[in-house]
């Protein structure tokens, strides 16, 4: 047993070692309810005090729809969205970065902006955890660290196997930018998450602990795989056991599944993981059912539904962690919280002594 102590989110541990917390849902889902036009994306007629002005006016290409920028033009919207799963009972929020990477920024020729984008993110979601913390209920930033749009493993063309379209150290250098500057505006985890690639997890995992290295900061660490479909494997074809094991070694706080299968196809999944991983806690926060585009949110489910799958994974003792992926709004995190809210943690090898003890590690 190796142990760490977190220089963040001390509590964190104790807290997952004893009641199941709840992650925040959907971002995207809820930046489309807003119904944000180009102008509005590039803050055009935003007055706010943290506004940017006309920055962005004159853009040669489209923004709609990069809803990191968003952070920077118009915070309002992203400050109202994290202040909502706060009020809906979320004890974790993530930042507004899922594609705040040069790699990913790089589709809308923002590459230079990445850094700035993870540190006003981090700020927003930094400054409404503190807003709705209470000593019997503090609230977590969870920097949310995404896959990109590039794969490392997978060729982009199918007539040529070996080509790539990303390197790993062309990864590693984006996610080591934006991890630190998610920790240096405050995040209190790291969430590895929607991960289809298991190779550019790696470059991932690899830059965090290269960041934790030269600041002696060391923050808990989440890691979240995506199956992709019925064949039980993430794109890159591992199965979820395989997955497990070719990211141990970053010694994650919990280990979980997210996004592509809703609740209901996941089960058999996240048993898996649950019987591949005694050592640490599980998360998992799948999508709002499949996709409905005559839904209000795009997906099928609705919060009750959502919150009755869910509460089965709890009775099952299988999650110390759960919320919502796409299509889920605070209505299904409210829903969710509320079934989940009677039900014991998913319980582990791991020991804790205190809320803030250090952490014990495989």
């Amino acid at each position: 047993m190796k142990t760490h102590s977190y220089t963040r989110a001390q509590a964190l541990p104790g807290i997952l070692a004893n009641r199941i917390a709840i992650l925040d849902g959907a971002m995207g889902t809820m930046i489309q309810r807003f119904k944000l036009g180009e102008a509005q994306y590039r803050g055009e007629g935003y007055h706010g005090p943290d506004g940017q002005g006309d920055r962005f006016k004159d853009v040669p290409r489209d923004v709609n729809g990069n809803n990191e920028l968003l952070s920077l033009t118009r915070p309002d919207v992203i400050r109202d969205i994290h202040e909502r799963y706060l009020a809906a009972g979320a004890d974790l929020i993530e930042t507004n970065t899922f594609g705040a990477t040069t790699v990913a920024q790089a589709d809308y020729d923002m590459a230079n902006l990445a850094v700035e984008m993870n540190l006003a993110s981090a700020r927003l979601a930094r400054a409404a955890c503190d807003k709705f913390s209470t000593p019997d209920k503090p609230r977590f930033v969870a920097g949310a660290v995404g896959p990109t749009p590039k794969t490392a493993s997978i060729s982009p063309d199918v007539n040529d196997p070996g080509a790539r379209n990303v390197t790993f150290e062309e990864l590693r250098v984006a996610y080591y930018q934006q991890v630190q500057a998610l920790v240096e505006g405050g995040s209190d985890v790291l969430l590895v998450e929607t991960i289809f690639d298991t190779l550019n997890a790696k470059a991932a995992l690899f830059a965090i602990d290269e960041y934790f290295e030269a600041s002696g900061e060391r923050l808990p660490i989440i890691i979240s795989g995506t199956v992709t479909d019925a064949s039980g494997r993430i794109l890159s074809g591992q199965t979820v056991t395989a997955f497990w094991h070719s990211v141990r070694h970053a010694q994650p706080l919990a280990i979980g599944l997210n996004c592509a299968l809703g609740a209901a196809l996941m089960r058999p999944y996240l048993q898996e993981l649950h019987r591949a991983a005694p050592d640490v806690f599980i998360s998992c926060y799948p999508n709002a059912g499949l996709p409905n585009p005559m839904s209000d949110t795009g997906f099928d489910e609705t919060p009750e539904v959502t919150a009755r799958l869910v509460r089965e994974f709890a009775v099952e003792g299988l999650v110390n962690i759960v919320g919502g992926c796409c299509g889920t709004t605070p209505d299904h995190i409210g829903a969710i919280g509320q079934a989940i809210a009677p039900l014991a943690a998913r319980s582990t090898r791991r020991q804790f002594f205190h809320a803030d003890a250090d952490q014990l590690t495989p």
